[in-house]
């Protein structure tokens, strides 16, 4: 029974409870669906307003964007105008500095005519004016052929007074009781007399008004730089001007000429005389070995020495006596070929001393030119001498030699292919005969 009770209780209380949960959830859901409602307005509303504003931005940033554009415009504008401001700044410099040396050049070039013109700075112009006028009057003056009282240096070295008959800036003629003539510059707008006998009367022609008939004339660049005399070469003056090595080359060459000589005699001396094998020869079958060696005894020579060989030995066996005969030609050959490698060596030597020379000299002028630059072509002429000379008289020492050094090679291997034939044929003579 109880038990009946205490169920009966549990499902009473069980059905009440439920019915109030579900009118709290109810309560619940209501308050929540308003709550949704209230925030799904809000959200339209800020998504009205987030429209607007980014409509308002876009708008706002077009306009930034052409004012941007309109800024790089007039910032380009502003370069191109400033690159341009820059150039012609340029240019105005280098014109400026164009209009100073122009007028620099001009007056330092009138002042050695005595016109002097005073550089005006802030007035080019006028400036610029003055040396063209002075120059035009200038160059018709120096244009025209006109007679001054001066004076000229003869070859002697003495100076005579005279007139000087300038033709323009180029040429001048001296007239004077003593000498006439075509003059050349001496250096600092001085003249000396020039070596053409035919130019004294092109010169009197001139200074009496004169047409020649023919125009004996001196053309120079500069007054102020002294022309010299053209001097006679020389053997001895070539090969000073190639200095020391030029003298030890031609000693070189002086030491192979001889050797020459000497090797010449050597082999003229080894020869001997040209019936020698034949006069050998018949002695050998009319009186024998020992009239034979008696016959050859005073003979002298590398040809007699192999004969005397060849005939001492000729009654061995063939093998025997063919070995005599080279070794006797293998000796007489270190007498044949005596000089034979100095010549050569001098003959390779002297283009490479040659070489040196050139080497030398072209270092010479290098220096010249670093101290001095290159306005003056005779300081450059002594290291061109010794560059170029110096090759020159290494080929003319060497060619010659290295010839004659060869053809006497073949000479001597001549002579001893002969000395070689002829004892053989000796050998094979006196054999038939016993």
């Amino acid at each position: 029974m109880k038990k009946i009770i205490l169920l009966l209780l549990i499902t009473s209380f069980s059905l009440f409870a439920s019915t109030e949960i579900e009118q709290a959830y109810a309560k619940e859901f209501a308050f929540l669906k308003a709550q949704k409602e209230m925030l799904q307005k809000h959200v339209q509303n800020l998504h009205a307003k987030n429209t607007q504003k980014i409509a308002e931005a876009k708008s706002e940033i077009q306009t930034l964007q052409a004012k941007v554009l309109q800024k790089e415009s007039k910032s380009k504008t502003l370069s191109d105008k400033l690159f341009t401001a820059q150039q012609n700044l340029e240019s105005i410099n280098d014109d400026t500095s164009l209009i100073e040396s122009v007028v620099s050049q001009g007056v330092s070039s009138l002042k050695p005519y005595g016109i002097a013109i005073t550089i005006q700075k802030n007035n080019y112009p006028k400036t610029l004016k003055a040396i063209f006028t002075n120059s035009l009057k200038l160059t018709k003056k120096l244009s025209s052929l006109r007679v001054e009282n001066g004076e000229f240096y003869l070859k002697d070295g003495s100076s005579q007074k005279g007139k000087l008959i300038k033709v323009g800036n180029i040429a001048t003629f001296g007239v004077s009781p003593k000498v006439s003539g075509a003059l050349v510059p001496a250096g600092a707008q001085k003249f000396k007399i020039w070596g053409d006998p035919l130019s004294a009367t092109t010169a009197k022609d001139l200074a009496t008004n004169k047409i020649p008939d023919a125009l004996h004339i001196f053309i120079y660049e500069n007054a102020n730089k002294e022309i010299s005399d053209k001097e006679e070469k020389t053997v001895l003056s070539v090969i000073n001007s190639a200095g020391l090595i030029g003298w030890v080359i031609v000693a070189l060459g002086g030491i192979g000429i001889v050797f020459l000589l000497l090797r010449v005699v050597f082999l003229q001396s080894s020869t001997g005389s040209s019936n020698l094998p034949s006069e050998t020869l018949a002695s050998l079958l009319d009186k024998g070995v020992t009239e034979t060696l008696t016959f050859l005894k005073p003979k002298k020579g590398s040809n007699a020495r192999v004969l005397k060989a060849t005939v001492r030995n000729i009654e061995r066996d063939r093998e025997h006596i063919e070995d005599i005969i080279a070794e006797s030609i293998i000796h007489e050959s270190s007498r044949l070929d005596k000089l034979s490698s100095a010549i050569l060596i001098i003959a390779a030597v002297a283009p490479l001393l040659g070489l040196l020379g050139t080497v030398t000299g072209m270092i010479a002028t290098f220096d010249i030119i670093t101290e001095f630059g290159t306005g003056d072509p005779k300081l450059l002429s002594g290291g061109i001498s010794i560059a170029l000379v110096t090759t020159e008289l290494g080929l003319i020492v060497a060619i010659p030699l290295l010839l004659a050094g060869n053809l006497l090679n073949s000479w001597a291997e001549s002579i001893k292919d002969s000395m070689e034939h002829t004892a053989l044929h000796i050998v094979n003579e006196y054999n038939k005969q016993n």
